[in-house]
């Protein structure tokens, strides 16, 4: 799985969370059931891991599914151990692996230009911009600038309707957008 065309093709990721491991399994099935192509489930959720094998196990290996909150390079490895394809971090974790050691792509949290700076420099896939609250789409508008190749991904407080302005202020999009830069030349 291609994380990086993943998020470009499909501009949604599906985050599942809860007390009730069945609830969870539920809509994780659902989900993939009904065409979302990227499902996260947090393993802040009961039973995440679990969650993540029984998903895998009736999904299959093509699905991209990934966990959600990784915090340390034991959460990564029991993730890739789970079957998840992908791993979702609030921060890039120093502690964790480098994704080539576990061949897992990374989507790693960041919210300031430093942070960003920090995740792409680490390997990651693609930067989750949290909370994207804070800043709202103008503030991804603003990222977009100074680093035009990287794919953002904003979580936390985005609802139905900021999400057309986040995609329009370039959410997900950014190798496109990188050779749009290329076509156009440097700014004046």
């Amino acid at each position: 799985m291609n994380l990086f065309d993943e998020l470009r093709t499909h501009r949604l990721l599906a985050i599942v969370r809860g007390p009730d491991p069945a609830a969870a399994l539920a809509a994780v099935l659902t989900l993939a059931e009904s065409g979302v192509a990227l499902v996260e489930v947090s393993l802040t959720s009961a039973d995440a891991l679990g969650i993540i094998r029984r998903a895998r196990a009736a999904l299959g290996p093509d699905i991209a599914l990934g966990a959600g909150t990784v915090l340390s390079a034991e959460d990564a490895r029991a993730s890739a151990e789970a079957g998840a394809g992908f791993l979702v971090t609030p921060r890039w974790p120093r502690a964790s692996p480098r994704p080539a050691r576990l061949g897992l792509p990374v989507l790693a949290g960041a919210l300031t230009p430093t942070e960003v700076v920090q995740a792409n420099s680490a390997g990651a896939t693609a930067v989750k911009l949290f909370p994207a609250s804070l800043g709202g789409p103008d503030y991804l508008g603003a990222l977009r600038d100074p680093f035009p190749g990287t794919a953002f991904v904003p979580v936390g407080g985005v609802d139905a309707d900021g999400a057309r302005r986040y995609l329009d202020r370039g959410s997900g999009g950014g190798r496109r957008r990188l050779a749009a830069a290329r076509r156009r030349g440097p700014r004046r």
